[in-house]
């Protein structure tokens, strides 16, 4: 109801999603959190009379994340501005970090679901796994700095502090491949289907978040995760 600091979860103005509903997390971003297509789901089935409010969100969401990624690198930081512009949070520096893992794959679903937005998704697509690849198919590391240069602050996960390999940036990545049009996609298929769910080895293990990314990566490349519409009556 609006008491004690809480606001809406889309901020009304900049028709964007914002980072938490509270007087702190109103007026910034996670780009991570900007699903065109499920604004245009919405838009579609929600019945609820802001059907044009949706698709104007699914439009801006689609028009920031231009903004976001780097035109170089395809990275983005995990948090900004509505302008896109990397925001520091506190200590940390604004870098590609654990929440941007979800980027290639959140843009992937709206090319696969709703495909509005083709020529820039594919050169997405062809910018961020150009240069995974040239940090190595099998090893490229899941921190950057935005211009993907290594961060000097590694944010840490489960208490270690260290650059991997991770899972999680495997699978979107390869989710990626859903908009390829280069022959290296394969290669971030094979990538993931050659992945094993098992610690690393400093010992960190995420079945939950690294997990879930596999999950819904390979649900996506394998033409599973789908629009369930509501049932006809």
């Amino acid at each position: 109801d609006g008491t004690e600091g809480i606001k809406n979860v889309i901020n009304v103005e900049h028709k964007q999603i914002n980072f938490v509903p509270d007087v702190n997390g109103y007026d910034w971003t996670d780009p991570s959190y900007h699903l065109p297509a499920f604004y245009e789901i919405w838009a579609e089935y929600a019945k609820d009379g802001h059907e044009q409010f949706y698709r104007d969100c699914a439009d801006t969401a689609r028009v920031f994340l231009h903004r976001a990624c780097s035109s170089k690198t395809a990275l983005n930081a995990d948090y900004t501005e509505f302008s896109g512009a990397p925001r520091t949070r506190g200590r940390r520096p604004a870098a590609f970090r654990y929440d941007s893992w979800r980027v290639p794959m959140n843009i992937a679903m709206d090319y696969s679901w709703y495909a509005k937005d083709i020529k820039w998704q594919q050169d997405y697509g062809k910018r961020i796994q150009n240069f995974l690849f040239c940090r190595g198919i099998d090893t490229f590391e899941d921190q950057f700095n935005v211009d993907g240069t290594l961060p000097e602050y590694i944010l840490q996960a489960g208490g270690y502090r260290t650059l991997r390999h991770s899972i999680g940036l495997v699978a979107t990545s390869a989710a990626t491949s859903l908009m390829g049009t280069q022959a290296k996609s394969w290669k971030f298929i094979d990538e993931l289907w050659n992945s094993k769910l098992e610690p690393y080895e400093d010992g960190y293990f995420d079945p939950y978040y690294d997990g879930l990314l596999y999950l819904f990566s390979l649900m996506h490349l394998s033409g599973n995760y789908r629009i369930i519409t509501p049932a006809s009556n």
